[in-house]
């Protein structure tokens, strides 16, 4: 498991939500990722990514509560 898919992982664990900014063309592509706040919804952090277990982890999902 890639260190950002824990990261993404411990952020869900967390109770908190995430959301796709961006996908980006190409193979691998790549991930554009906002962490929102448990509470408010708020953008906490940004996860930036093309590793592949990620990538697969998110599939076509827009939000983590799809």
């Amino acid at each position: 498991m890639s260190e950002d898919l824990e990261a993404l992982r411990r952020w869900e664990i967390g109770g908190a939500a995430w959301r796709v900014l961006a996908r980006g063309p190409g193979h691998p592509g790549f991930l554009d990722v906002a962490l929102l706040t448990c509470d408010a919804g708020e953008q906490a952090g940004r996860l930036l990514t093309s590793e592949p277990d990620v990538l697969a982890y998110v599939g076509d999902r827009t939000r983590s509560d799809e």
